[in-house]
């Protein structure tokens, strides 16, 4: 049976943000107001819209008591966006297809967030990096919309599917809980540096799933090549933030 993932995302999502919301307006308990127990089914058997997502939206942020600023919101609709294009990969049935759909949206996500660097922010070391990402990933975009083209998804479930799509699903929940934390940051080169350093440990899980599971030597090339690429800025991202953060 195929990783229901998208389930588990949004019932976390919804469960996490219900309990925010209503912590901050109901009372406290008391002998006189504990309603008597109703009997129905237990919460876990409640049904979760299968294509449900992580909610990155403004108002569900703002929910959590996150100040909404118009770089938060462009933020928050990039990675929406990003959530979206990757999980549709994460549903494919061949892990080297699975590889090259998540990791298209992944970089779309990047470059998103690259450009709302550029426009926010001020910071020279990270203006410069976050230029070097839009040049680099935008060839690894075309390149990957290219292989797909010529590539579909296999008809049915390979003996890796399943393990595969388990491994995906568990990188995306660090990286997006990790990147909301980042991007909530008011600094806006520091939410950029906080946001993008999970989104690119999030590319090297990726790209090391493709390398335990894929086939094709084109992918596990660009695989390769992402985590070559990759590791150094996750370093210079490491260095930045420890330098800056006070």
């Amino acid at each position: 049976m195929i990783v229901n993932h998208k389930s588990r995302f949004a019932f976390l999502t919804v469960s996490i943000s219900a309990a925010l919301a209503l912590s901050a307006c109901q009372p406290e308990p008391t002998d006189d107001t504990i309603p008597p127990p109703i009997e129905g089914p237990e919460p876990s058997a409640q049904v979760v819209e299968p294509h449900a997502d992580h909610d990155m939206s403004a108002d569900a942020m703002a929910a959590e008591g996150t100040p909404m600023t118009a770089m938060l919101k462009d933020y928050s609709e990039s990675m929406t966006t990003m959530h979206e294009e990757m999980m549709i990969g994460m549903d494919y049935n061949d892990p080297d297809a699975a590889f090259a759909q998540g990791m298209l949206g992944h970089h779309i996500g990047a470059v998103d967030m690259a450009e709302i660097e550029l426009k926010y922010g001020t910071d020279a070391e990270m203006r410069q990096l976050a230029q070097e990402i839009i040049d680099a990933q935008q060839s690894e975009i075309a390149q990957m919309k290219t292989w797909l083209a010529s590539n579909p998804d296999a008809d049915t479930p390979t003996a890796d599917t399943k393990a595969m799509q388990q491994a995906y699903a568990d990188g995306m929940d660090a990286m997006h809980d990790d990147m909301m934390l980042g991007i909530a940051d008011p600094i806006p080169d520091m939410a950029f540096a906080r946001g993008m350093l999970p989104h690119h440990v999030g590319a090297v899980d990726m790209a090391e799933v493709q390398l335990k599971y894929g086939k094709d030597p084109e992918m596990r090339k660009l695989a390769q090549e992402i985590i070559d690429a990759q590791q150094p800025e996750i370093e210079q991202m490491q260095s930045w933030i420890a330098a800056n953060k006070g």
